[in-house]
């Protein structure tokens, strides 16, 4: 199980998220959502220990996170990664498989996890071609594939769906429902809306605060949605002719 007992992040004089506190349990998965600089990606820095945090903990099966870094991968947002940086896509995945003394020389078993990570997410064949030569969705799954090699227990992903084309947006739903089936716990910061939210098992509505944490139902609710949104009529509008929002 993964816990977070009330967590609390400030950010230059401001409180970015104030006092989390939620539990995610294996084989969930989980959708992050809330407005713009409502700290959803502050909450998976924080949980990671990426960002220094004010008060509070995380745990992972009662010990802390920080000291089980090794069962945890993180896919970070594609804004945040610098594509100029001139490495392969065969050095991105085996990287995450090695340590800083032998990043250049994988082991036999590095290399046969990166293989099969990359076969997995159809990018095998491009192993060799710098990060930045590639598409948008091919970026994304040569970090879904560095996150698969990892063999973790629980799983990050900030804004996954984001700039990518159709076949990508498939494996990710595919590779989402096989580590879910595997028991994984899956975290996912998303700023989608509509009828894909349902596939999530639990929402997570943030604005600073946890303002709901429930199944998808009960969370998109309109009264939560003014809460977390304010007086935003377009968003109300959006919601109002879906079934699931009551």
């Amino acid at each position: 199980m993964l816990e977070v007992q009330n967590l609390s992040v400030n950010y230059r004089g401001l409180r970015a998220i104030d006092n989390i506190s939620l539990r995610l349990q294996r084989g969930e998965l989980a959708g992050l959502i809330g407005p713009n600089g409502a700290g959803k990606s502050t909450l998976i820095k924080a949980m990671l220990g990426l960002v220094p945090t004010q008060r509070g903990q995380v745990l992972l099966d009662a010990c802390p996170l920080c000291r089980q870094r090794h069962r945890v991968a993180y896919v970070p947002q594609r804004s945040q990664i610098d594509w100029d940086y001139p490495t392969s896509v065969w050095n991105v995945v085996t990287m995450a498989l090695t340590n800083a003394q032998q990043w250049w020389r994988p082991s036999r078993g590095a290399k046969r996890l990166a293989a099969e990570a990359l076969e997995r997410v159809d990018m095998l064949a491009l192993r060799h071609r710098p990060i930045g030569a590639l598409s948008g969705g091919q970026q994304q799954r040569v970090f879904l594939a560095r996150a698969l090699a990892q063999r973790a227990d629980v799983y990050f992903f900030d804004e996954p769906f984001t700039g990518i084309d159709k076949k990508t947006e498939g494996l990710v739903l595919a590779l989402f429902s096989e580590l879910k089936q595997a028991g994984k716990t899956l975290l996912v910061c998303s700023h989608e809306w509509g009828d894909s939210l349902m596939r999530y098992d639990r929402l997570l509505l943030l604005n600073r605060q946890l303002l709901a944490n429930d199944c998808p139902k009960a969370v998109l609710t309109l009264e939560n949605i003014h809460r977390a949104y304010g007086q935003n009529l377009q968003r109300q509008e959006a919601y109002q002719d879906l079934p699931f929002v009551c």
